[in-house]
């Protein structure tokens, strides 16, 4: 599967169970072995837990290899591995605490979102903290 299609089945998983303050970023110019990270944010551990699951169940049906998941037991922070694609899904306080937006900051993905009124001011604040 390609990348754009790829991030596209990651963006719906994720918008399924109501995942907030979705971004992406390209890696792709960054010496790493991933060309994307999704980061996303659950309301709660059992919530962060379900947008886990549901990306891998959604990006398995469509024949996409997950090589690694990490986080599940506690469900604050889950990372899934999908190879190029690499999708953080954080309760927001620890979100807050890593800012892993500065971390991969950069150039974000542009994507346009089924439900764009889910992804507020908290998401546009770390979109521009992001481009700084």
């Amino acid at each position: 599967m390609d990348l754009r299609k790829k991030q596209r089945v990651v963006l719906e998983a994720l918008e399924d169970i109501k995942g907030r303050d979705i971004v992406v970023f390209n890696t792709a110019r960054m010496p790493s072995m991933f060309e994307r990270v999704v980061i996303a944010s659950g309301d709660s551990t059992r919530q962060v837990k379900a947008l886990a699951d549901r990306v891998q169940e959604k990006v398995r049906e469509n024949g996409v290899r997950v090589y690694g998941v990490e986080g599940e037991a506690s469900g604050e922070w889950v990372l899934v591995d999908l190879g190029d694609v690499v999708v953080h899904i954080m309760h927001p306080t620890v979100r807050d605490f890593y800012n892993l937006e500065e971390v991969w900051g950069g150039k974000t993905v542009r994507f346009q979102l089924k439900n764009p009124k889910r992804h507020g001011k908290a998401a546009r604040s770390r979109r521009k903290r992001a481009a700084a």
